[in-house]
């Protein structure tokens, strides 16, 4: 499931992630990849020892603690430390899949179920930078405004397009979700949307409950905690 999740930071916010990340120091992006990956990518990260990067993941985090769309979507159970990058001056990534297995700093492990792109600049502030997703479908070209993420399979193919003017700034992260299994979680996801429909018109109390009843169920069943 391909998700746009509008809202995450507020224009403000963004414009202060925005302000902050100009005035940082940036590391080659290579940094973080194994060998596969540095073949194919070009842009500049934060350093994990950025205090930037730990106070700016922080109201990240805080933020999609505050969004019910990504909870009801990604059902999270870990999410990796938010990371920041740029693509400027042509630059790209190629092609790639994302790690199954994320190493925490705690020495934990997060299987990355999702990847999670926010992005802190409107796309008319560069040329090129779309995130191109592939799956069964074909490709999805995704460029959204300030402020709004957009929320994908980790397993699936994907790139971000040479960025031919300006800068493209964004946060990227993984989650590890309650329920493993992508089908299920998007079932999950429909269900919790139309109870949160029916229940904004009015719906019959009782028809909602035990359809929230059913919900609760599911998730209890198919939750790996």
């Amino acid at each position: 499931m391909l998700l746009h999740i509008p809202n995450v930071l507020t224009a403000e916010e963004a414009a202060e992630f925005r302000r902050r990340l100009d005035a940082a120091d940036w590391t080659d992006g290579r940094e973080t990849v194994g060998a596969q990956g540095a073949k194919v990518k070009r842009n500049e990260q934060l350093p994990d020892a950025s205090p930037v990067k730990a106070e700016l993941g922080a109201a990240v985090l805080a933020a999609l603690k505050r969004n019910p769309m990504f909870f009801a979507a990604a059902l999270p159970s870990r999410i990796l430390p938010p990371r920041f990058n740029r693509y400027a001056g042509g630059g790209e990534y190629g092609f790639h899949v994302d790690g199954a297995v994320m190493h925490l700093a705690d020495g934990e492990h997060l299987r990355s179920d999702l990847s999670c792109t926010l992005f802190l600049n409107d796309p008319d502030a560069y040329e090129g930078g779309r995130l191109i997703v592939s799956d069964t479908y074909g490709e999805h070209a995704v460029a959204l405004p300030a402020g709004d993420a957009i929320l994908y399979p980790a397993s699936s193919l994907h790139r971000v397009e040479p960025v031919t003017r300006g800068a493209r700034l964004a946060s990227f992260f993984w989650i590890q979700s309650l329920v493993r299994d992508a089908e299920l979680r998007r079932m999950l996801f429909e269900l919790d949307t139309a109870i949160q429909k029916l229940t904004q018109d009015g719906a019959d109390d009782d028809a909602v409950l035990q359809l929230t009843c059913v919900y609760h169920n599911l998730l209890r069943r198919w939750s790996e905690t």
